[in-house]
């Protein structure tokens, strides 16, 4: 059985690329108990009331705690049958009609059906609750479907929203078809495992991934076609690529290094990421009757992934945001810079650490949800979480986010792991010694000290150094200030510098 979907089933059931309030399960099919809950599920994904692309109904598997049990319970192909039969009749009790997608799906040798609801572009959609009941607006609501009408914000919230298509599923006014690269596509359902890919007539799969758009009798790209699946998206959105700039170590600050990177989105994210690793380094410890583990690395790519994602995930792409997404790189820092702000109802102190991120509209849905089904984009609401976990488990001060008044941009930066200045201290430092700069050593070394009192390898350096010039008690201070600051299992180190110090002065004391 071929199937129709962009998507792979198996990842589908177990919420891998689509957030569990995307999914509903039925494990069994009743159309006067089971038929009228998927009615109103379906209205509430093509209400989208949180611009995620609404979502996907799977019936014949059992849910437990909001995930699939499987192997599915599975229905005959009879109860398939009728269950597109009615559910197909009740849809034009929609008001405006609308249509989902049905798809018999063989999961572990089980027969279930997938309805496929994806964001409408004629909400506000009403459906009614049972067999004679009034038609309503039914929304979403984490994993829940409720009526808007019982909540006044919710919908005037989603009145709101009428035909106000967000802009990566709008058309694209100036693109043609021949602009959609097939070789991207195919590219795309392949990374997906979508048997979607077998189908042999491109257009057809364009139409089933909704990447086209019918205007009268001709078919058009939407936006989000090309900023994926085009060669060259900047010819339609200025904005649609990365910087990347290197500034050098030196007190001018002066750019090192300038790197572009452009293509399908996909594509322009993946090659940062490599590029970006290029730069990171990792710091290995050998432990006792251990083999050699990771201590800490300069960048965890974990925070830097999540926040590039977010980059191109959250900003915008439309005329009014010609300038790219940037990267900076500092000796110090890196910052991550997209264009605009967040949407209103955002606040900085939601992305402190410990707040909760509120559950408003995102501003791209199609953006998203390709992100997070090729794994490149975390669940809703969970990146912050994962960024300060990234960072503290490296051993990295916290990220820090910041925006204008006015909105205009969004900044995050990534402070680089205190031990790596004060490895760049010591390359300096022995640089400079090697030119005979004995003096300018010391005083990188100092500084450095002054600066990150913490740093178990800059205290060990400036220990030696203070006990080669005869000033033990100045190296035994500093064993003092490390003792203030730094890790108390970095201490025998530092304690052991000292006492070589103290025996190459011949300290006796």
């Amino acid at each position: 059985m071929s199937s129709i979907l962009p998507i792979n089933t198996e990842a589908l059931l177990e919420a891998r690329s689509v957030e569990s309030e995307r999914l509903e399960f039925k494990s069994s099919w009743n159309p006067e108990t089971t038929g009228f809950q998927v009615l109103k599920t379906i209205c509430a994904f093509a209400n989208d009331y949180h611009n995620l692309n609404g979502g996907y109904i799977i019936i014949g598997v059992e849910e437990q705690a909001g995930r699939a049990v499987l192997p599915p319970v599975g229905l005959s192909p009879e109860t398939v049958d009728q269950a597109q039969r009615w559910i197909r009749g009740q849809c034009n009790r929609i008001d405006p009609i609308y249509n989902p997608v049905f798809s018999p799906e063989q999961v572990m040798g089980r027969l279930v059906l997938v309805i496929w609801a994806p964001a409408s572009d004629n909400k506000p959609h009403r459906a009614p609750g049972d067999r004679s009941g009034t038609p309503r607006f039914w929304v979403r609501i984490a994993s829940e479907t409720i009526d808007a009408e019982q909540r006044g914000d919710i919908l005037r919230g989603l009145i709101a929203q009428t035909s106000r298509i967000p802009w990566d599923d709008r058309r694209a006014r100036e693109g043609g078809l021949e602009d959609i690269s097939e070789g991207l596509v195919r590219e795309h359902l392949h990374a997906l495992k979508s048997n979607l890919g077998k189908e042999t007539n491109r257009f057809e799969i364009y139409r089933r991934m909704r990447l086209t758009f019918k205007v009268n009798d001709h078919v058009v790209p939407r936006n989000v076609a090309l900023l994926f699946f085009s060669n060259n998206p900047t010819v339609w959105f200025r904005g649609a690529k990365i910087e990347v700039v290197l500034f050098a170590a030196d007190s001018a600050g002066d750019v090192q290094e300038e790197r572009t990177f452009s293509g399908g989105l996909t594509d322009q994210i993946r090659n940062c990421l490599s590029y970006l690793e290029s730069f990171n380094v990792t710091h290995l410890v050998k432990h006792r009757r251990r083999n050699q583990i990771r201590d800490w690395v300069s960048f965890p790519r974990g925070a830097v992934e999540e926040i590039l994602v977010n980059a191109a995930y959250h900003r915008g792409y439309d005329v009014d945001q010609p300038e790219p997404t940037k990267v900076y790189l500092y000796p110090d820092r890196m910052e991550v810079i997209s264009y605009p702000g967040p949407t209103p109802g955002i606040e900085l102190k939601h992305f402190e650490e410990g707040m909760r991120m509120p559950a408003i509209p995102a501003r791209n849905r199609r953006i998203g949800e390709y992100l997070k089904e090729l794994g490149l984009a975390e669940e809703r609401l969970t990146g912050m979480r994962k960024i300060y976990d990234a960072m503290k488990q490296n051993g990295s001060p916290p990220p820090q986010f910041d925006f204008d008044e006015y909105r205009s941009y969004f900044r995050a930066t990534l402070r680089v792991h205190p031990e790596y200045l004060a490895l760049s201290a010591l390359r300096d430092a022995a640089q400079l010694k090697a030119v005979g700069e004995i003096d300018d050593a010391q005083r990188r070394i100092e500084s450095a000290w002054k600066s990150n009192p913490a740093s178990a390898v800059i205290a060990e350096e400036l220990i030696r150094t203070l006990g080669l010039r005869g000033e033990p008690e100045k190296a035994e201070e500093v064993l003092k200030q490390f003792r203030r600051h730094g890790d108390e299992n970095n201490l025998p180190r530092v304690e052991n510098a000292l006492i070589e110090a103290f025996i190459n002065s011949q300290y006796e004391q």
